[in-house]
């Protein structure tokens, strides 16, 4: 399954910018590729940066890389909702109020990098297992249409996204 293929009608414009953020890719690639360039950067951070925050109020590094694993398993649980035919109307999440209590500032980088590879492992073990009929599967998210492949290159979409910000604010 390739980016290119992906139809707007997949999924609602406010995740446009994750997907352009992948440029064109194939699925379980954007996976492999977005969690190595993660693993990178969290591998190559100073420990003490961790509870770096650019501005007051703004998130620290860990609490960005906490909420980058966080929004991977909701996403991955929406795909699976979908591949599997469920035709309830999922709820959005609000990314603000899971932040204070993720317990993320008392984590070491080690701890985030091991939940982040069990997240993103869970992710591409589950989208393998996914057929091309599964894949254009689409169900609601707080009103909205959301294909099961447009989730998964959200998911990495996402990633990078976030990627993009911790190098441009927080270094």
């Amino acid at each position: 399954m390739h980016s290119r293929e992906l139809q707007e009608t997949e999924y609602h414009s406010y995740y446009s910018n994750y997907i352009l953020a992948l440029d064109e890719t194939e699925l379980l690639e954007a996976f492999k590729n977005t969690e190595a360039e993660l693993l990178d950067f969290i591998r190559n951070l100073p420990e003490d940066r961790l509870l770096y925050r650019y501005a007051e109020g703004k998130w620290t590094v860990a609490e960005v890389l906490q909420h980058i694993v966080d929004t991977e398993r909701i996403f991955a649980y929406r795909a699976l909702c979908f591949a599997r035919n469920d035709k309830t109307d999922l709820p959005g999440f609000e990314q603000d109020d899971y932040v204070p209590y993720s317990n993320a500032n008392n984590r070491t980088k080690e701890e985030l990098m091991v939940d982040l590879k069990a997240a993103r492992l869970n992710s591409v073990s589950l989208f393998h297992t996914f057929t091309r009929e599964m894949l254009m599967r689409s169900g609601t998210v707080s009103g909205n249409q959301l294909s099961v492949r447009a989730i998964g290159f959200i998911i990495s979409g996402h990633l990078k996204h976030h990627l993009r910000i911790l190098n441009e604010r927080y270094l």
